[in-house]
């Protein structure tokens, strides 16, 4: 038979799909004529918010389809969470104005004014802080319905919230800022400032209609919330903003043409960071005293404190690959990974250091020796040993950790160490500290960190696969996720969810 005798759908491969039973001969002859489908990645955009440059999105509203009607939905992944972060804003003046946004005690507000009095304020109780998550926010309102609690309903990953610390919602028939005529309307900021810091995708406004969160999410198979494509109508001021063209970011992918202003975002903050491939940026402990800019993927340390800051992505299986510019260098920077998201206490200070927990780090010593530390005392200076060249500012440093070898392995510039100083090491050939520890202690899940031991502030600028800075010639690894300066080892992968589903 033409199937091999074996009964089913008969085999007739596309580019996209192939169905039926397939004979080995029948795959290869489909992948030779290239007919097998090939893997699909997501390359759907996100736009990364600095607060320090002040990053926004900006437009003029025309005439709305309604001025008490609309729906706001966007997806966002946070990064500095210590400042309000408004992802909405909308306003005539100081006292005619309307946001939504994250404050800095981590709750979600939605807050009004008009004529300088609050018409709405809604404040949860639940915190939303996790800088390693991806959020769908849905706004949806209607002040002509009868119902107070029906006219304002925010939901969070396709749940209401319906428990409130404040609770004022607006009077029936309340005009919003969101739909007022010649009011501006800000995506990553709102009138008094309140600049995001983080990343937004799939970013959202419907004119005139109330809706669920289902128009802009489902839940998978896993049962995770996950964006889907809105295929509604958007009202005369609705938008759509994908984020897909470096060029001109403010571009609104809707029918209506209604393109935002770029302020202060470049192409280089276009990101590929999404809620379906989420990269690891890095965290924020509580006993971190530095600062986190760029979507979390610029670290400042603070040089009065020895203190670190761990990634949000943790590992304990498979082969992974990241990088870090040297932006700002100081004696006793340090770079690498641990093995715990809690730090060791040496006196009052917090290090990235060892005893009886196992951190492998690389660190800069006084004129720029680069030395190794591994699971040896307390301090980085009880037992360093001469690591490689050393480092200098500007340079990027490459990290290869496999964990299933339990190795950790690093070069500077494409030259990977061999333990001993020199460099231009085949990577092969290259030695790794070994990030072996008891079993009593060793946790097994590891954390790409950075840090001090004194010295003066360091600022690294991280790359898991989605850099905030300007690559030179970009890399992906053998998935074609990430985009790094220097080419990935074979078998290693950028630090995100849809690796990590196949290899973490």
């Amino acid at each position: 038979m033409a199937n091999g005798g074996i009964i089913g759908t008969v085999n007739n491969p596309t580019s996209t799909t192939a169905t039926g039973v397939w004979q080995q001969e029948e795959q290869y002859e489909a992948k030779v004529t290239d007919t097998w489908p090939q893997r699909t990645l997501f390359t759907t955009k996100s736009l990364r918010f600095n607060d320090d440059s002040s990053d926004s999105l900006t437009k003029s509203l025309g005439t709305p389809t309604s001025t008490k009607i609309g729906t706001f939905s966007c997806w966002v992944k946070l990064g500095n969470v210590t400042t309000e972060q408004t992802m909405l804003g909308a306003y005539a003046d100081s006292s005619n104005r309307h946001h939504i946004e994250f404050q800095a005690d981590h709750n979600i507000e939605i807050f009004g004014k008009a004529s300088n009095s609050t018409n709405m304020e809604l404040i949860t109780n639940a915190f939303f802080r996790d800088v390693s998550a991806w959020y769908n926010i849905v706004v949806a309102y209607d002040t002509s319905q009868g119902t107070a609690s029906n006219r304002v309903k925010l939901y969070v990953n396709g749940v209401q919230e319906t428990s409130f610390a404040t609770e004022t919602y607006p009077a029936q028939d309340t005009v919003l800022q969101f739909n007022t005529s010649g009011s501006t309307i800000a995506v990553g900021r709102n009138q008094g400032g309140n600049y995001a810091d983080g990343y937004l995708a799939e970013t959202i406004l419907i004119d005139g209609q109330q809706l669920a969160p289902t128009s802009f999410g489902v839940t998978n198979s896993d049962g995770v919330w996950t964006p889907i494509s809105y295929t509604g109508t958007f009202g005369n001021n609705g938008f759509n903003l994908q984020f897909e063209n470096a060029a001109a970011l403010g571009t609104d992918s809707s029918p209506n043409g209604n393109n935002f202003t770029v302020n202060n975002l470049t192409s280089i903050d276009q990101s590929t960071d999404y809620p379906v491939v989420n990269f690891a940026t890095m965290s924020t402990p509580t006993w971190f005293d530095g600062t986190k800019a760029n979507g979390g993927l610029t670290i400042s340390t603070n040089q009065t404190s020895y203190r670190y800051q761990p990634s949000s992505i943790g590992v304990s299986s498979g082969k992974w690959y990241w990088e870090i510019k040297l932006t700002t260098l100081s004696d006793y920077a340090l770079m690498g990974i641990t093995d715990a998201a809690s730090p060791i206490q040496v006196g009052t200070n917090w290090i990235l250091g060892s005893g009886a927990y196992d951190y492998s780090v690389v660190y800069n010593t006084a004129g720029g020796n680069g030395h190794k530390y591994n699971n040896a005392g307390t301090s980085p200076t009880n037992t360093p040993g001469a690591f490689m060249g050393g480092f200098a500012q500007g340079n990027i440093v490459m990290f290869a950790l496999d964990c299933d070898n339990n190795t950790l392995k690093i070069g500077v510039n494409d030259s990977w160490s061999n333990g001993s100083g020199s460099t231009n090491q085949t990577f092969s050939n290259t030695t790794a500290i070994s990030i072996t520890a008891p079993a009593s202690t060793n946790t097994g899940v590891y954390f790409p960190a950075v840090g001090d031991y004194g010295g003066a502030t360091s600022v690294f600028d991280l790359n898991f696969g989605s850099p905030a800075y300007s690559i030179s010639s970009s890399n992906a690894d053998g998935n074609g996720y990430g985009n790094f300066e220097y080419a990935v080892p074979s078998g290693y992968y950028a630090l995100n969810t849809a690796n990590l589903a196949e290899f973490g």
